[in-house]
């Protein structure tokens, strides 16, 4: 009887060793396939996923980040080497050289390439809007300006550049036009103007509106006019581009959700160009690169390190807000985060230079949040709509 038990306990010993082995290899098999995934192929079909790029990642000087870039992202836009100022800082000399290598670098990764951005109140030459005595020009000498802005530029990559963010931020958060040299020496017809010379300069361009605080009731509205005036207007305009820099409470999912329907019914599709969540406290809800604060430690609570609490909260918002985009996945046609790493934020210098900011998908030492599994989870269980 008892050589028999022994038999048994044996048998069992074995049997546990086999099942504990079994699911061992289950689970490493699980988190093997996890950590190969990536929003790219979970997105496969909604939507592409997106990365604004510096020139020192195009370069390659951190091959770390080179490599993430090109394996966890589908679609790259530059930070700043295509717009205006850097691009063509004077009247009859543009500068190239990290467009082009730019450019180069998405088509050698087989990533979609957007172009960023044609016509901006900001970060563009004084000599666009003045003449020889420092006066200001004529609605025609600006009207042309721009057009072999444009032309150049657009042109330049003609079948290279899938879009364009043809005009940016042209409206502040009360709807009203931006009282921008562009809208004082032409009216709102400089935005017109802009699209109908990208499309003559590539018909096959999609063309784009881009603005950040979209969701702002004002504003929205205000682009939802727009469009209808392009399109009566004959001109192309294939998407508005919300840019999306968002905080932990601020913009409200509904009101997210309302721009949506809007700009929805409207007759155009929706880009999330320039996405992040700070996770700090902000003295401003806006995007308008000029506005500054002064530094306290009371707006920079996260020197250290992000509290678990304050942790799950940001990681929340984050799939709460990728739900909405997976939700309307039929009309959200790509969602590109501002910067590949909270190393790199630009929200460590805004509004408040000096702080630690921790708003997109890696961390400081370029490693994935566990938020993007959670993302990828997400977009793997969501049946995606047909677009339209």
């Amino acid at each position: 009887m008892e050589f028999l038990e022994l038999i048994k306990i044996k048998y069992l010993c074995m049997r546990i060793k086999i099942v504990s082995g079994i699911t061992a290899m289950v689970l490493l098999t699980s988190f093997n396939a996890m950590a190969q995934q990536t929003l790219v192929k979970a997105t496969k079909g909604k939507f592409l996923i997106g990365v604004a790029v510096s020139m020192p990642q195009v370069n390659g000087v951190n091959p770390i980040e080179t490599e993430l870039i090109a394996k966890e992202f589908s679609t790259i836009v530059a930070e700043n080497c295509m717009k205006p100022q850097p691009i063509h800082p004077e009247e009859n000399r543009y500068n190239w050289v990290d467009a082009d290598k730019f450019v180069a670098f998405g088509e050698k990764n087989k990533q979609v390439v957007t172009g960023h951005c044609l016509i901006w109140h900001s970060q563009i030459g004084r000599w666009m809007f003045i003449d020889e005595n420092g006066k200001d020009v004529s609605p025609e000498v600006l009207k042309e300006r721009m057009r072999q802005h444009i032309y150049a530029v657009v042109g330049r990559y003609k079948g290279r550049v899938r879009g364009w963010d043809v005009v940016n931020e042209a409206f502040e958060d009360n709807g009203k036009y931006r009282n921008s040299k562009f809208y004082k020496i032409l009216g709102k017809d400089f935005i017109k103007y802009a699209f109908q010379f990208a499309h003559e300069a590539d018909p096959n361009a999609e063309l784009y509106y881009n603005d950040y605080n979209v969701e702002t009731p004002a504003k929205c509205d205000a682009i939802v006019q727009l469009v209808k005036e392009l399109k009566a207007a004959g001109c192309r305009i294939d998407a508005v581009g919300s840019q999306s820099h968002m905080h932990m409470t601020t913009p409200t999912l509904e009101a997210t959700e309302t721009s949506f329907k809007k700009l929805k019914t409207a007759g155009v599709h929706i880009l999330i160009t320039e996405w992040d969540i700070s996770i700090l406290p902000s003295p401003y809800d806006g995007a308008n690169i000029s506005a500054n604060f002064s530094y306290s430690k009371e707006m920079d609570p996260y020197r250290e390190s992000v509290p678990d609490s304050v942790q799950l909260k940001w990681n929340k918002r984050m799939l709460d807000m990728f739900g909405l985009f997976l939700k309307y996945d039929d009309v959200v046609d790509r969602v590109t985060v501002w910067g590949l790493s909270d190393a790199g934020t630009w929200l460590n210098g805004f509004p408040i230079r000096g702080r630690k900011d921790y708003p997109l998908l890696f961390d400081r030492n370029n490693r994935r949040k566990p938020v993007v599994d959670q993302m990828i989870k997400l977009a793997n269980k969501y049946r995606s709509r047909n677009k339209k």
